[in-house]
């Protein structure tokens, strides 16, 4: 599914910011199963936007960078919108 690069930003951080929520949920509720099935839910999706970004625009943080190269920073920032 092709998304659209900002669209696709967008979604990431908005999925970033659900699992840092529940997060802190699990934090003081780590039994919850309903909460830990949610995460995991979200965790997948983020995962799977994440690699959709990665193979149409390039690594989206350090953390994905493969290459003896730190070329990732010759193109453009995500968040500079271009």
């Amino acid at each position: 599914m092709n998304r659209g690069k900002q669209n696709l930003l967008h979604y990431i951080t908005e999925v970033s910011f659900v699992l840092d929520d529940v997060a802190l949920f699990l934090d003081t509720h780590p039994n919850d199963k309903a909460a830990m099935a949610y995460y995991d839910k979200y965790k997948r999706e983020r995962l799977e936007a994440v690699k959709e970004y990665e193979n149409m625009y390039g690594p989206l943080t350090h953390y994905s960078v493969n290459s003896p190269e730190w070329s990732w920073v010759d193109d453009p920032w995500p968040w500079e919108g271009v």
